[in-house]
């Protein structure tokens, strides 16, 4: 009863280099990003089964051939839903709200999202500014930046969210001290 992996809408990419070990070869797809790797030897040809590995937990499994397209598809929603619901708690617990340009460099140096009231994207200057004023006062705090990349302990705007926080009339911008329009993320570069 085996069907192809390609019956149940799954890519599939046999490694058949013989250059390199198989340790080699798991990392490599691992590296890739390839959430399941599937692994087959003699012995599971002889059980008509297969060992699938999980690249987010480790999780090993022997399942048999039968339905196995199936059972993909069901632990790749399982895998996909988990890995969001991760990520988006480690967003949401590095995500602060601040109004007062004090808090703004020490919450960066905690490696978090900054949210803070803006005076519009009309205002590049004021953007600049931040992005100078908070590379001196990291490096005055010894931050560092790597010579050999691109990556700056400056910050930068990252967006400015569909979804709005309330913004009380008369709240100032960070940077300006003008009447804030919106909320905008800030962050660095990792």
């Amino acid at each position: 009863n085996y069907q192809p992996l390609s019956l149940s809408q799954i890519r599939a990419k046999y490694d058949d280099r013989t250059m390199y070990n198989p340790g080699w070869k798991y990392n490599h797809w691992e590296q890739k990003g390839v959430p399941i790797r599937i692994e087959v030897g003699p012995r599971d040809i002889e059980k008509q089964q297969v060992r699938t590995v999980i690249r987010s937990t480790g999780e090993k499994i022997d399942e048999k051939i039968d339905g196995l397209g199936a059972l993909l598809n069901t632990k790749l929603g399982t895998i996909q839903v988990n890995m969001l619901q991760a990520a988006r708690k480690t967003r949401d617990e590095h995500l602060v709200q601040v109004t007062e340009w004090k808090d703004f460099v020490p919450n960066l140096e905690k490696s978090n999202m900054v949210l803070t009231p803006w005076c519009g994207g009309e205002h590049q200057d004021w953007e600049e500014w931040v992005k100078n004023k908070s590379r001196e006062e990291s490096l005055a705090e010894g931050e560092e930046e790597d010579a050999q990349t691109a990556t700056s302990v400056a910050a930068k705007t990252l967006c400015i969210p569909f979804t709005q926080p309330d913004l009380p009339k008369g709240t100032k911008c960070i940077a300006s001290g003008m009447d804030a329009t919106c909320w905008v993320l800030w962050g660095r570069s990792y």
